[in-house]
């Protein structure tokens, strides 16, 4: 696997998340007037990219070439991104931590920016500063180990976000304690994501679907829909990729999920998976096998995962509820699950499922 966005819990986004009714063929049109500047089959690429593969499908008659503007985005972006890769600006940051404030980038600078914003509204569920444990357990490589608790204890000591200054009119990140070290695996793609979804509009496709390794966002209407609305598949936490529990339907949505099922580390009978808590050193521990955000952004909804996810099922709805156009599948460790406000009668649960959907209101 490359070492790209997955020194952290981005991997916690890599859920299969699929979407119903897409090949890659290029050549049936739709015979829908009110699609007829659409294709039933897709103009398609497909990527292995920061690790994962990364696929667009575009359904606007004429708008193939759209596909590499895309693709070129997304490059430019990894090499900016990348933590752990010569040039990289991230790196760059965090080689010079307690030393001098490195000018980056726009696209680091508002990436850095909007990380900051989900690590202290979800008061460190989210934590952008969490490099110093995800280094150190490295979980998703070879290397990955549990580490003494006096090696937690110390690389703790460097996980404080509230000592990362950012400065707009230089448009510099100085990271003020030496040690430090800046993981945006939990939000990159979700950036990445939305901007790829501007470089479509920008360039006059209003239909298509965006899948960066599991960060799905779905575009204006589906062409193979009556009612426009794109049928998304949510990862079963307890089995295989491509293995779902229900269905949701939407349009201009992004679709992304925390889980602890794809990478962990096993030390005799104990399981560690990988996404932390900056508190502790440790993996969150509580009721969710994995967290599902449906949000109008995939930055937000890559970030909101995660900060979710640190909340339990509880309280973690109760966060959701209180955010504006977001909403949250929650499926627990006993099979459990628990759908938002805004999902109500929307979530189908697979007839052949195990699963049970419960009322939140049960939950102690």
């Amino acid at each position: 696997m490359k070492k790209k966005l997955t020194t952290s819990v981005v991997l916690l986004a890599l859920t299969s998340l699929l979407v119903a009714g897409c090949s890659d063929k290029k050549t049936e049109k739709s015979t829908d007037t009110k699609q007829e500047k659409l294709v039933k089959e897709p103009y398609s690429e497909r990527q292995f990219l920061m690790g994962t593969y990364v696929q667009v499908k575009i359904y606007n008659e004429g708008k193939e070439d759209v596909l590499k503007k895309a693709f070129d985005r997304i490059g430019v972006l990894d090499r900016e991104i990348t933590v752990n890769e010569k040039g990289s600006e991230v790196d760059d940051i965090n080689e010079q931590a307690g030393i001098k404030p490195v000018k980056v980038s726009s696209d680091v600078y508002d990436l850095i920016k909007a990380a900051v914003h989900y690590t202290e509204d979800s008061n460190g569920g989210f934590d952008l500063a969490i490099g110093p444990i995800t280094q150190l357990w490295h979980i998703g490589f070879d290397d990955a180990r549990k580490p003494e608790q006096s090696e937690i204890d110390q690389e703790l000591k460097k996980v404080d976000y509230k000592k990362v200054v950012l400065n707009d009119k230089e448009q510099t990140v100085y990271l003020e304690e030496k040690g430090m070290s800046l993981d945006l695996g939990a939000i990159a793609k979700g950036y990445i994501t939305d901007e790829v979804v501007d470089v479509l509009k920008e360039n006059g496709v209003t239909s298509a679907i965006v899948d960066l390794g599991g960060n799905v966002y779905v575009l204006g209407d589906n062409p193979k829909s009556e009612s426009g609305n794109w049928k998304v598949g949510i990862q079963d936490p307890n089995e295989a990729r491509n293995t779902v529990v229900g269905t949701v339907e939407e349009k201009n949505k992004s679709l992304v999920t925390s889980g602890i099922y794809e990478r962990y580390l096993k030390v005799g009978d104990d399981v560690y998976h990988h996404l932390f808590n900056s508190k502790t050193g440790y993996p969150f521990d509580n009721d969710i096998a994995g967290v599902t955000i449906v949000s109008d952004t995939s930055i937000a909804g890559d970030a909101l995962s995660t900060a979710v996810f640190s909340k339990g099922v509880k309280e973690g709805m109760a966060y959701v509820d209180s955010l504006d156009g977001v909403d949250a599948i929650f499926i627990t460790k006993e099979d459990d699950i628990y759908i938002s406000k805004g999902l109500q009668g929307n979530f189908k649960l697979n007839e052949d499922s195990p699963y049970k959907v419960k009322d939140i209101k049960e939950l102690k």
